[in-house]
């Protein structure tokens, strides 16, 4: 879900809703009804329960984003794996963003719902960005000071998300709001000026797969889940990969990461539109093989699609501390045989972080709760006393 860290000063069947938001943090949930008046979604399903698809989608893009990491210092010793890595870094962070944007639709200013963004999204960035500069000077001998308004490593997509998120009311206000953010990416792309500021590049130029996934409705994505699609796939990423290993010793792949302008690459503005909307493009059909790819019923990695967040955020470190230890500058590391060992590895690593234990481990940071530090909104609690006699009746025996 991002790429090569660079220094301060640099200028997630039938489609339901969830109770979370898929990229790991609180997201609104839906009103508890009586078992009778469940509303089921086609095919059967209960719309308030968790659809597999999703949490699949995420556990396996955030496999892929650990795998990316690993090859980050190894792929220049390699010409398969940098075109591996750039046909990854084409699709997996904006698959991830449009099913953010696809679950943040129920999103407005409700206090309860700022509250989440609150808990689920400012307090870890503040959390994590301030461990990730303390761990790059203590373990990595940087002098890197704590900013939190120039993200550093991973941090960058907690700072996306929240402006995205609060943004939210206004895409959906707006009449043809995917046009707009079209424009504002390629603006961007070409504006060297907007500076380091909570990573504004990378949030304008990836903002219109956020609004995309906003836009979406549950038929959107069950296109993409035909067996034709399924089928034609297979040959497009085949395709994808030949054309990556082609464009890897000619194309510099700091234009996957959006996080630069044209200029700032050494390249003319008028590069930066076309090169922009081309990787939108391909962006898009990449992303379209992804979730054909995807599996739609429960597997044992489902449940982990939950804690993406934590594993994206908590693997981090631990690749930091062994990319300080030198690991990726040993030689076996960098032979066919090694760069097997640690994406593999990677792998592993990143599935074990998503796991519960280690959930329930680092919950109070990354979905605090903070009771706390709010008032009590009077309309939620009218809700929640409104709940209150429908659980009781619930939880009436049948003969009562």
């Amino acid at each position: 879900m991002t790429n090569s860290p660079r220094p301060h000063g640099h200028h997630r069947s039938p489609l339901t809703s969830v109770e979370r938001q898929t990229d790991g943090s609180p997201g609104p949930r839906p009103p508890r009804t009586p078992a009778a008046a469940v509303a089921t979604a086609p095919g059967g399903k209960p719309t308030g329960q968790r659809d597999p698809f999703f949490d699949n989608a995420k556990y396996l893009a955030i496999v892929l984003v650990a795998m990316g990491h690993v090859w980050d210092p190894l792929k220049g010793q390699s010409r398969v794996l940098e075109a591996l890595y750039m046909v990854v870094y084409a699709f997996h962070m904006p698959a991830f963003i449009i099913i953010s944007g696809y679950f943040s639709r129920s999103f407005d200013m409700r206090p309860d719902r700022l509250k989440r963004l609150v808990t689920g999204v400012v307090v870890p960035y503040v959390l994590f960005e301030t461990a990730y500069s303390l761990f790059s000077r203590w373990v990595g001998g940087s002098d890197l000071s704590i900013s939190l308004l120039d993200p550093w490593y991973l941090t960058w997509f907690l700072a996306a998300l929240f402006v995205w998120r609060l943004t939210t009311p206004l895409w959906k206000l707006i009449r043809r709001p995917l046009p707009l953010t079209l424009c504002l990416g390629l603006i961007a792309s070409v504006s060297p000026e907007i500076g380091d500021d909570l990573d504004l590049q990378r949030v304008l130029q990836y903002l219109p797969f956020f609004v995309l996934g906003l836009s979406m409705k549950p038929e959107h994505f069950q296109l993409v889940r035909r067996r034709e699609v399924r089928v034609l796939a297979a040959p497009v990423l085949a395709a994808a990969l030949v054309v990556g290993y082609w464009a890897a010793p000619r194309m510099n792949i700091a234009w996957f990461y959006h996080r630069d302008s044209a200029q700032e690459m050494g390249a003319p503005w008028w590069a930066g539109v076309i090169m922009t909307l081309a990787l939108y493009g391909c962006s898009l059909v990449l992303t379209a093989c992804f979730f054909a790819w995807v599996p739609r019923r429960t597997y044992w990695f489902t449940a982990l699609g939950a804690g993406t967040l934590y594993g994206y955020l908590l693997h981090g470190l631990v690749l930091k501390a062994f990319a300080y230890g030198g690991l990726f500058d040993e030689g076996w590391v960098r032979g066919p045989l090694g760069e097997f060992v640690v994406t593999v590895a990677a792998a592993a690593l990143i599935t074990a972080l998503c796991t519960r234990p280690v959930r329930r481990m680092f919950r109070f940071a990354v979905e605090p709760k903070l009771a706390w530090a709010f008032k009590q909104d009077a309309a939620e609690a009218a809700r929640e006393r409104a709940k209150a006699p429908v659980r009781a009746a619930d939880a009436q025996p049948a003969n009562a």
